[in-house]
């Protein structure tokens, strides 16, 4: 037994060296062969303290009825943004910009209390914190309990992402792309807070969910009796397939899902702030970036009152695969809004598809994204396009990486860059990003 003992412990040491950021050493020995099933659900038997490389530190109680772990994400960013002068007079150039940030500094706490049933999440992002004062409806973001009855027939209750389009379920941490399309930014509604019911069906063949949620916005909380409403279901024919980008974990068998979700809600003028140009709070209103805050703003004398309430109807699908380090997914949106005093409306679309391939297995990666959205149908003139290259370093999966993007962000004249309206020119800004990532 001593020898038998002394023979795994080397061999660990081995493994160890070759292996420091791949899997358990648990799990090694056990493909090998060297220990048996019983061996194996002993040596993983919970520990009281324990860490997991990006799921953070872990403190089990004895009798296994209280889990807590502790991690963090790290997302250090640069961007380079070349502005296209076109439309500008030799005296007065558009400003160009070199830009280091902290994109995101979060900190998260997740385990089980009384039941392995009962979860809880709660993840903050001090990154919001700017100069004293916060954007986003302030630092606080993902924080909830879910209760598992079965795994099709889940309830969950909190502030969360409301699941509304594939690309912003997919937590930041997990993209293949310094960040998310512009299109997604445009149509998503963001974080607010309610009451889910989801489950997985069939081992994850389908999901659902179906909310609730007060329709202010992040750690907004409205007086109002409206409320939002959102329903996802998604199909996954060949298996479960988990919502992260690219296929670093090199899929031996090949995946695809599809998705479709709807979107309702009810906004009055000081809800939306369409005027504000860093409250995402909801993120489709935002004047700069929202379909709806962009649209809106081209429809003159047939557009929505600043005064009035209006109604969103927004509906999204999407497609993913995944094979032997190829990637692939793409999603279109369409939205419309109706004022309720005026009857005008303001109607949006747009959609992404992207791409990767891993031309060194489960290292690196090189990945393409064509982005098209159309703020206001009726208008001509309005196009946002973006077409961006991709190269990323995986040093141990998404856990730690290094990404870097070239984007050319075409604009048409009527919400070109600088100087906009019917005379301007279209613009072409070139954007140049890079990151590092690090969870813990």
């Amino acid at each position: 037994m001593k020898r038998r003992t002394l023979l795994l412990t080397a061999l660990a040491v081995v493994l160890a060296g070759n292996n420091s950021f791949g899997r358990t050493l648990e799990d090694v020995l056990k493909e090998k062969g060297v220990i048996t099933e019983d061996d194996y659900k002993a040596v993983t038997k919970t520990k009281p303290v324990d860490y997991t490389l990006g799921n953070g530190f872990t403190l089990t109680s004895p009798d296994e009825k209280f889990k807590l772990a502790v991690g963090s994400c790290l997302q250090l960013r640069y961007t380079l943004m070349d502005l296209d002068n076109v439309n500008d007079s030799a005296t007065k150039k558009a400003q160009d910009s070199s830009k280091f940030e902290l994109r995101r500094v979060k900190l998260y706490f997740n385990g089980y209390a009384y039941s392995k049933d009962l979860t809880f999440k709660l993840m903050t992002n001090f990154a919001n914190l700017q100069g004293g004062t916060t954007k986003n409806g302030g630092i606080l973001e993902e924080t909830f309990v879910n209760y598992r009855l079965l795994d099709g027939l889940q309830l969950r209750a909190g502030q969360d992402k409301i699941q509304f389009g594939r690309q912003f379920i997919t937590s930041s941490a997990a993209q293949q792309f310094v960040d998310t399309s512009v299109v997604t930014n445009a149509f998503v509604p963001g974080f607010d807070t309610g009451v889910m019911v989801h489950g997985k069906i069939s081992d994850g063949l389908v999901n659902y969910n179906i909310g609730g949620y007060g329709g202010a916005g992040q750690n907004t909380f409205r007086s109002t009796t409206d409320n939002a409403f959102a329903a996802r279901l998604t199909v996954n024919p060949l298996g479960d397939m988990k919502y992260s980008e690219s296929d670093v974990e090199y899929s031996e068998q090949p995946l695809a899902s599809f998705g479709g979700n709807f979107y309702r809600n009810t906004l009055n003028a000081s809800e939306m702030n369409t005027s504000s140009t860093t409250n995402n709070n909801i993120m489709f209103a935002n004047a700069t970036s929202g379909w709806f805050g962009l649209g809106n703003a081209l429809s003159g004398t047939r557009g929505i009152s600043a005064t009035e309430s209006v109604d969103f109807n927004t509906a999204g699908f999407d497609a993913a695969f995944k094979w032997r380090g190829f990637s692939a997914q793409g999603e279109y949106f369409m939205a419309r809004a109706d004022g309720q005093t005026s009857r005008n409306n303001v109607r949006g679309e747009g959609f992404y598809v992207q791409s990767g391939y891993f031309v060194i297995p489960k290292q690196l990666e090189l990945a393409a994204r064509y982005s098209y959205l159309d703020p206001n149908r009726e208008v001509t003139g309005d196009h946002w396009v973006e077409t961006t290259g991709a190269v990323s370093w995986y040093i141990n999966n998404h856990n730690l990486k290094l990404q870097a993007d070239y984007t050319n962000v075409h604009k048409q004249n009527l919400i070109a860059s600088t100087n906009k309206g019917a005379s301007a020119n279209a613009t072409d800004d070139q954007q140049v990003r890079l990151q590092a990532q690090i969870l813990f």
